[in-house]
């Protein structure tokens, strides 16, 4: 039978603010939906757009724009103070009541969503049905010494031209700009050019910053911000649900950088997408999806409804 695919938008109330959502799928079809949260911190859903294609498996895909980016609240005038994983977590599980959900979903995280995710897991709420970190730190200084070994490898003068620009604080500088944009194209995103909607989040981080320059800093491995120091090693063994590791053979999120997740992690399996770098669900949308999918079916295969019945 052809999938029709339902999608609604509306707005969670957090606060004085708003967080945008977006419903791909029926939330009544007794499968656990699939709540996906994005990257940065301070990126949009648009670059994570793709797994909206496992709603054709009967499980609902939530998206979100967390405040301060996207459609949601932004609040520029805010300090780095603000801004910290305490709130997002309060706003995730705020839009999980709102939409009433909160005693059956799966998380999918992707990066910075990984990290939120895991804080969110390591809490053990009793809805929590999975957890999918995708290409995610587990310790931002193993983050950026790998960052900082990948640059190294990076075409003659990059690595260099780097250093020297962050030295002198000239992140805006062509010469930077550009020498970033090496390393992204080596192990964030290796499509060329950048599909649309990934470039359509990179816009939107640079047209607002706010939240990305607090948390993280000018770029994906230069983390001068509040997360400079953050970790979830020696506390993810907490993590009681079936949990999918997603990672690309030439991610920044290396296989050392993920490796926490497998051993403190009991109920652990990894998935290393050989064709990706940082984003398999665009470089490999195909097979990551299908992944996805197959790891949903069997950890969440009996529909909730009849859990709660029984």
């Amino acid at each position: 039978m052809e999938f029709i695919e339902k999608i609604r938008e509306g707005y969670a109330a957090f606060g004085d603010h708003q967080t945008w959502y977006r419903v791909t799928g029926d939330l009544s079809s007794g499968r656990t939906p699939l709540v996906v949260i994005h990257g940065g911190p301070g990126c949009t859903h648009d670059y994570v757009d793709a797994f909206k294609d496992v709603a054709a498996s009967g499980h609902a895909v939530i998206h979100y724009d967390q405040i301060g980016n996207g459609r949601s609240t932004h609040l520029p005038d805010k300090g780095p103070s603000f801004w910290t994983v305490e709130l997002f977590l309060a706003e995730l599980n705020n839009l999980l009541d709102h939409l009433q959900i909160s005693d059956n979903y799966a998380i999918l995280g992707q990066s910075w969503g990984g990290m939120l995710g895991s804080e969110h897991a390591i809490l053990q709420p009793k809805g929590l049905r999975a957890f999918i970190p995708a290409n995610s730190p587990t310790c931002m200084r193993t983050w950026v010494s790998e960052a900082n070994r990948l640059r190294t490898l990076l075409p003659a003068g990059v690595h260099e031209t780097l250093l020297k620009h962050e030295a002198a604080g000239t992140y805006q500088d062509p010469e930077y700009l550009a020498a970033s944009r090496v390393f992204y194209d080596h192990h964030v995103c290796r499509v060329n050019p950048w599909p649309e909607a990934v470039a359509r989040t990179f816009a939107a981080v640079d047209a607002d910053p706010t939240v990305y320059h607090a948390m993280s800093g000018p770029t994906e491995f230069h983390v001068i911000g509040s997360l400079k120091d953050w970790k979830s090693t020696g506390r993810l063994s907490a993590i009681n649900v079936p949990t999918l590791v997603i990672s690309g053979r030439h991610d920044e999120a290396t296989p050392l950088v993920v490796k926490p997740f497998l051993d403190e992690i009991a109920d652990v399996r990894w998935a290393l997408f050989e064709d990706s770098s940082h984003m398999p669900h665009v470089e490999e949308r195909q097979a990551c999806m299908g992944t996805v999918v197959k790891f949903l079916d069997e950890v969440c295969s009996v529909p909730h409804n009849v859990l709660k019945a029984g």
